[in-house]
């Protein structure tokens, strides 16, 4: 059997122990406080599964099946504590991994900070920080784009023709506001953060959020996209600021209005999408590649106050406001290539069910 990182305090940790058993540490102390590591430390504080009276016969079987559906990593926070934190194959508390379009929430999150500077307003129009011409759309149409279209992925520009941004590529389908669609334009927004703040994207990403927060990593250029890069943690300290309603320690990094807005539904036409967060408990979703509206939640074993960062090849960020959840997932495909959702998704939550409850 494979060894479990897991780590704990307390003597009784390895003792399974079931709710019925223990109250959960929800019930013990509902005032207790969120837990940021420090930056520039490794330490991270912890708390162990019996702690938390969760289900400790549930947790290798969690891993193997994360194990058996090509993971590479997997973090568990409780209120910011570390409770499972797991690494397979070759891949190390220090391996970087590429975020997908799980880092799109990193471009809204630095958009709010922007914003709450007063270097952009996200109601005004893409133009005003960039210039016209930037997409082949009629100069009506393309001045009818906000940058808040960008952030909910209802540009009305045409999603069909690849990942190119060029203005070539970026043609008129429909008047902004009208259509969603999935669609790779959202990274204008660098252009108009870095138009705005007389900065390379990098730079006031680094200065304004990574470096704030005590994480690793680079935007590394794929394809005309930038991506990033990371290790495992993190993503985790990315999530528990946005967790922690925009807060880091004592510091409010992200606007917390900003961020409400980011992740409740920012548009009628796709109700379980924010600011290019995925939204649970919703009552119909749409997908990428797809006109077509689907009945029911996003991921109906997850809890219906979860929110999720969701990339190519099953890269997660999942918070859980109610369960005081982030929950990290890197890896390669869990089964197919996909560029959000997944089969996995649902199934991987009902594992986690299987732990926590």
């Amino acid at each position: 059997m494979k060894k479990i990182v897991l780590f704990t305090f307390l003597a009784f940790s390895l003792v399974s122990c079931s709710n019925d058993e223990e109250p959960s540490l929800d019930d013990q102390n509902p005032t207790e406080t969120i837990y940021f590591p420090n930056n520039g430390s490794d330490v991270w504080e912890t708390k162990s599964v019996s702690e938390l009276g969760w289900n400790q016969n549930k947790l290798q079987p969690l891993l193997d099946y994360l194990e058996l559906k090509n993971t590479k990593s997997f973090i568990i926070l409780h209120n910011g504590k570390i409770v499972v934190e797991q690494y397979f194959g070759n891949h190390t508390a220090t391996s970087p991994w590429y975020w997908a379009s799980a880092g799109k929430t990193l471009t809204t999150a630095v958009s709010g900070i922007a914003e709450q500077e007063g270097l952009i307003n996200i109601n005004n129009k893409v133009s005003d920080y960039i210039g016209t011409g930037w997409t082949s759309a009629p100069l009506v149409k393309e001045n009818m784009i906000t940058c808040k279209n960008l952030l909910s992925m209802n540009s009305g520009l045409d999603d069909t023709l690849g990942d190119d941004v060029s203005p070539s590529n970026l043609q008129y389908i429909a008047d902004a506001g009208l259509r969603w669609a999935y669609h790779n334009v959202y990274v204008k927004m660098q252009d108009v953060v870095a138009q705005a703040s007389g900065q390379s994207w990098s730079n006031y990403f680094n200065t304004k959020l990574r470096d704030k927060l005590g994480m690793s990593g680079l935007w590394i250029q794929d394809g005309g996209l930038s991506v990033y890069w990371s290790n495992t943690r993190s993503m985790a300290r990315f999530g528990l600021m946005i967790y922690a309603d925009g807060k880091w320690h004592s510091s409010q990094i992200l606007n917390e209005n900003f961020l409400n807005a980011a992740t409740t539904t920012s548009q009628n036409l796709n109700l379980s999408y924010g600011y290019m967060w995925w939204l649970n408990g919703k009552t119909s979703y749409r997908l990428p590649q797809t006109q077509f509206q689907f009945t029911g939640t996003l991921i109906p074993n997850a809890p219906s106050d979860m929110y999720a960062a969701l990339g190519k090849n099953d890269q997660k960020i999942y918070v859980v406001p109610s369960k005081k959840l982030v929950i990290i997932r890197m890896g390669d495909s869990a089964d197919n290539s996909n560029f959000a959702l997944s089969d996995f998704d649902n199934a991987l939550w009902g594992k986690i069910n299987e732990l926590t409850n």
